[in-house]
């Protein structure tokens, strides 16, 4: 498909590249559920959309972005710091402190959250600000989950001067090597990110019933990911934190439970975690 192809809302090529992009967006947020049945089934196609644009940046994406950005009135800021975090991730291979990787993630991250308020015509600067600590939260909690795959890379994520607060060498991470030290400057990163989704978790009172569903699955996703690392007593060098299948479908059954009996929708013990620490 050429980027350049025009695509009308009724086309067939339309229909297909969203498919497409459903596909891509699945893959790509393996810790997430996007796009879940929370979401109203005639906004799907163009949250799929937008995020194979976040997620991958490509012609099939920009080919179906085009009816989203004009139906929508998506402004290009949130798409150009998306390239630009691209752009970073080529140039840049470490950070001096928090406040650099967080600044990384106001390309790399928050931009996705202003793309969904824009999907729900809910965009404002309150909301935004409220969004951006969950991005955040969820941008850090993949750095922390992938330490060794990003390392292999060439990149580090965590701070420089974390680790040398905490005595921490990158012969560790090299090695492979989860010292005590490696341990409590993880649980630091893991006990910061929780800080930052509960936060970012006030944005549920001010979101309808569906996109209130959807915002607490994608929190809980993010949070279970730090319950991982924390499962594995903050080694994540020798093992890769994953959240299983199972568990994912427990937590979206868990949110409609409470749904549906009028509690809070939000799933026990992820958010236990950030509402007892």
């Amino acid at each position: 498909m050429n980027a350049t192809t025009h695509l009308t809302a009724n086309a067939p090529d339309l229909d297909a590249a969203y498919d497409a992009c459903r596909l891509l967006a699945r893959e790509s947020y393996e810790n997430f559920n996007v796009g879940s049945r929370f979401i109203k089934r005639r906004l799907r196609p163009h949250f799929y959309s937008v995020y194979a644009f976040c997620g991958l940046v490509d012609d099939l994406g920009d080919e179906a972005l085009q009816n989203t950005v004009r139906e929508f009135e998506i402004p290009p800021e949130p798409f150009l710091r998306l390239i630009e975090a691209n752009r970073r991730d080529q140039r840049d291979s470490e950070y001096r402190d928090f406040e650099q990787v967080v600044e990384y993630c106001t390309y790399s991250a928050t931009p996705v959250g202003h793309l969904v308020l824009y999907l729900y015509g809910h965009f404002s600067e309150q909301m935004a600000r409220l969004s951006d600590h969950t991005c955040i939260a969820l941008q850090l909690a993949n750095f922390w989950q992938d330490v060794a795959r990003d390392f292999d890379k060439g990149r580090v994520y965590i701070p420089q001067t974390d680790m040398s607060d905490h005595g921490v060498a990158l012969a560790m991470i090299r090695e492979r090597n989860p010292t005590r030290q490696f341990r409590k400057l993880m649980r630091f990163q893991v006990d910061r990110t929780r800080d930052l989704f509960r936060a970012g978790y006030e944005l549920r009172h001010h979101l309808e019933r569906d996109f209130k569903l959807e915002f607490a699955a994608i929190t809980a996703g993010g949070l279970s990911v730090l319950d991982a690392i924390e499962e594995l007593d903050y080694d994540t060098l020798t093992t890769r934190p994953t959240v299983s299948r199972f568990k994912k479908i427990r937590i979206m059954l868990d949110i409609l439970t409470r749904n549906v009996i009028g509690s809070t929708p939000v799933p026990a013990k992820a958010f236990l975690s950030i509402q007892q620490r």
